[in-house]
């Protein structure tokens, strides 16, 4: 067994990090109709053009490269739910706005599952 950890541990390490990936947006998604009746901000983090080619109804679009320039367009008093393409943008736009004080900040993952 411990000649397995040392050599996969890599792959397992990754295995682990989807898996709380899939988790955690599960869990979001869950708790989304709670979130939007408490008047969530819906923000998806994709380019502009990703998301005007498609995207989910109530939804805000402030691209991650413009997000520290536009954190006064975000409330501190509602939760604010971020999503992208895949959950990887929205979770450096997590780290982000809870460094800048935001306390209730949730990854939903893909953007679809806005919908």
């Amino acid at each position: 067994m411990k000649d397995f950890l040392i050599n996969y541990w890599p792959m397992l390490a990754l295995m682990l990090w989807f898996g709380y990936k899939w988790w955690n947006s599960r869990r979001v998604v869950a708790m989304l109709p709670a979130l939007k009746a408490r008047g969530a901000l819906l923000v998806d983090v994709r380019s502009a053009g990703e998301f005007a080619a498609a995207n989910a109804p109530g939804t805000v679009n402030i691209p991650l490269g413009d997000l520290g320039n536009r954190l006064n367009d975000i409330p501190k008093t509602a939760p604010v739910v971020v999503g992208c393409a895949s959950g990887t943008r929205s979770g450096m736009a997590k780290l982000m706005l809870k460094k800048n004080g935001y306390t209730e900040v949730y990854n939903i993952g893909a953007w679809t599952k806005f919908l």
